[in-house]
């Protein structure tokens, strides 16, 4: 997501850019790239204005080969062949579209289901879990065609280059990287000008003009930034609601929908079993539908920065609470205390870009264990924004109705030993309180 730098000073050399590789430069990190040392380019390629303007940018300024990477983590609407045709119009020697939905769900969206996702009191960390794998694959296909650097389009003030560089200086430390978007000190409007000089086209600007907002979006939600976003006084306008109906535009009619989990896994909807990313798909599209999965969010940003983000998160919205609410049905009190103090740590971990720290797979192997049991059905009722439980069952279930029940006595409970555990369980706090206010003796040998 590009923020708006100072523009650059103009130069008759290549571009009205300022050079990347610069000879006087300090390299800040090892894993950065000297210009000498770079040949052939794997780009992290999405279509748009940033990644277009550096496919042509790299090839003038590097005099090196660019292989063009897309992955596809369930970003609607897009048009692939669109995509690697513009890349290869724009030089790329090779443009490579992965589909790794199933991977995404398989070993990044169950793990946050199970870990119950939750980063900052609402974020269910979407772009977050997206970067590791993108930056993975960009290793793998950068070794596969004998790349030596990657580049990807990522500024200095977000997330994502920490997500993405973090990977990959752990995973393939002979690799190099550059960050164009963040060292070129090039504005939109540079990049605009710089676009029509070398007839790139701009995806989703029919009048030379920006999309509004910059959009990040995959199986699990979208965000938007930009514009009025900022300004923390301008209420949310309904332009940027493109995947999720306005809440007073949803049906006037509520509906309820059954989630079925198998060891923390959403297996079924309303009975019917299906496979993670058309369960994920589905579910997507009824909180679209009912407008379920808004969220206005101020977020304390890796780098330092308190930021503001619009998502929209229908499937998280309604998968994580009905996640969450039969785990607490199928744990014990002192499981249900202790594992959301994990949970945010694994959220904290993912977002800050440390996926591949032990210390995420540590409390992993912990919340892999307690979903084992995390087994049964929970009905969400959807209606004009909101997402709640109302209904509850599974074969684990912590929980007898004959036990819970006023109108019964009698079996496991016990009422009348009631007040013999109430003594003993207030006891300390009964000493503590009468200590503070001078009500015991403490000379007369009180225990």
């Amino acid at each position: 997501m590009t923020d708006q730098p100072t523009p650059p000073e103009t130069s008759a050399e290549h571009t009205e850019v300022r050079r990347v590789a610069d000879p006087g430069r300090t390299r800040v990190a090892s894993y950065l790239a000297d210009k000498d040392e770079v040949r052939k380019v794997l780009l992290l390629y999405s279509g748009g204005l940033d990644t277009s303007v550096m496919l042509k940018w790299i090839q003038d300024e590097y005099q090196a080969q660019v292989v063009a990477l897309t992955i596809e983590l369930g970003q609607p609407g897009e048009d692939y062949d669109e995509v690697t045709g513009k890349a290869r119009t724009l030089g790329a020697v090779e443009a490579i579209v992965h589909d790794a939905r199933q991977e995404f769900a398989d070993e990044y969206l169950i793990p946050a289901i199970k870990a119950n996702v939750n980063y900052g009191d609402g974020y269910p960390a979407f772009t977050s879990l997206g970067r590791p794998l993108i930056a993975k694959l960009a290793c793998e296909y950068a070794r596969e065609h004998g790349c030596d650097t990657i580049a990807h389009g990522c500024t200095g003030k977000g997330n994502d280059q920490v997500r993405i560089e973090a990977t990959i200086a752990t995973l393939a430390p002979e690799l190099k990287v550059i960050a164009p978007v963040r060292s070129w000190a090039m504005g939109r409007d540079e990049e605009l000008a710089y676009a029509r000089e070398h007839g790139i086209p701009v995806k989703n600007a029919p009048a030379g003009q920006p999309a509004p907002y910059s959009i990040d979006d995959n199986l699990w939600g979208r965000s938007s930034e930009g514009r009025w976003i900022e300004d923390l006084g301008h209420a949310p306008e309904d332009d940027v609601f493109q995947l999720v109906t306005r809440p007073e535009e949803a049906p006037d009619e509520s509906e309820t929908v059954a989630i079925t989990f198998e060891a923390g896994v959403p297996v079924a909807l309303d009975g019917e079993r299906l496979e993670i990313v058309p369960l994920l798909e589905r579910v997507a599209e009824l909180g679209c539908k009912h407008g379920v999965g808004i969220l206005d969010h101020i977020e304390d940003r890796i780098v330092g920065l308190k930021v503001r983000d619009i998502y929209e998160i229908p499937a998280a919205a309604i998968i994580l609470p009905a996640h969450k609410e039969l785990e607490r049905l199928v744990g014990t009190i002192h499981q249900n205390q202790f594992k959301p103090g994990l949970d945010q740590k694994w959220a904290y971990l993912v977002y800050a870009g440390l996926w591949w720290e032990p210390l995420r797979t540590d409390i992993q192997a912990y919340i892999e264990h307690v979903n084992l049991r995390v087994t049964g059905t929970i009905g969400m009722k959807l209606y004009k924004g909101s997402a709640r439980v109302v209904t509850r069952e599974s074969p684990n279930a912590v929980y007898d109705a004959q036990l819970a029940s006023f109108s019964a006595s009698g079996g496991l409970f016990a009422q009348d030993a009631s007040p013999g555990f109430i003594e003993l369980w207030s006891l300390q706090s009964r000493l503590a309180w009468q200590l503070a206010n001078g009500k015991v003796d403490t000379g007369t040998g009180t225990e």
